[in-house]
């Protein structure tokens, strides 16, 4: 089942994430990819996440397709202009590569080649857009395509944000543009998501949650200080800081948040930051279903 079906089909789905390496060595990332076959709908392929050059989303996404695994192939405006941004998006439909979520990017400042030159000649929104023509046989200049790619194209929120409002309006002209579903930044209140969720609802498109896997107080703290739209409460931080089992207690706190969050997202979607081996330990917990139970 694609992540569109089981989307449509309101099935909570669950995905994550498979981090290109930084190197040729894309062993590691297939294996963890491989383990949680069956039980992650879809692997959100990151694009030079942080502005820390890697090897290529589309790359990764395409060993995903040959090994029957589904990418969500992500798409930064950051690093190229429109031309090569459609391009990509053409090579990945010709690669079996459906699932598109565009994103702005962060800024190369934030990552490990500051020199470099930042292009955003689009930005999420008309990324969208340029994704969009391309599924109606035509490129952002009107000019025909010889083949129609078919994407389900994604965007990114941030429901705890304050003040909210902005959100939902990019949110608004995101759907316009394209988006077909949601994934959101990390929330650690399912009340705040609940309460964006009366008015992000009315949109019509499913919104798949972040759950952020904790490892310790003072990362806690770092997201609180340093990423907008996050806000891990004090109870969290405190019950990380008294904790003998850091792995333990962020699977706990985690699998809490899974529960809390259905009936009110489409699925979860889990960063691990590293501990992909917990994420089985987090479903279990929370109660979903393995594999053969939700057959």
């Amino acid at each position: 089942m694609t992540l569109r079906e089981a989307l449509s089909s309101g099935r909570f789905v669950v995905t994550a994430e498979a981090q290109p390496p930084k190197g040729t060595a894309v062993d590691e990332a297939l294996q963890q990819a491989e383990r949680l076959r069956g039980r992650v709908a879809a692997f959100n392929v990151t694009d030079q996440q942080s502005s820390v050059m890697r090897l290529g989303s589309l790359a990764l996404c395409h060993l995903l397709v040959e090994r029957g695994l589904e990418p969500i192939y992500q798409v930064t405006c950051r690093d190229r202009n429109r031309i090569a941004l459609q391009s990509d998006l053409l090579s990945a439909a010709a690669l079996g590569i459906e699932n598109v979520l565009c994103l702005t990017g962060d800024h190369v400042s934030l990552g490990d080649h500051p020199q470099a030159k930042p292009v955003f000649d689009l930005d999420a929104v008309t990324l969208l857009v340029a994704a969009r023509e391309l599924t109606q046989g035509h490129d952002l200049t009107g000019h025909e395509l010889a083949g129609t790619p078919r994407f389900f194209l994604g965007a990114v929120v941030s429901p705890c944000a304050e003040p909210v409002e902005p959100q939902l309006f990019k949110m608004e002209k995101k759907v316009r543009a394209g988006a077909g579903f949601f994934q959101t930044q990390a929330v650690f209140e399912a009340e705040r998501f609940a309460a964006f969720m009366e008015t992000a609802r009315g949109f019509g498109v499913p919104v798949i949650a972040g759950v952020i896997l904790l490892k310790s107080a003072k990362m806690a703290r770092f997201m609180n200080q340093n990423i907008p739209g996050i806000r891990v409460p004090d109870d969290l931080i405190k019950q990380m800081e008294g904790s003998k089992d850091k792995e333990g207690t962020s699977a706990e706190i985690a699998a809490r948040l899974v529960r809390d969050l259905r009936g009110l997202a489409a699925g979860v979607h889990i960063m691990a930051m590293g501990w992909e081996h917990l994420i089985p330990r987090v479903l279990e917990f929370s109660g979903l279903p393995a594999p053969a139970e939700a057959a």
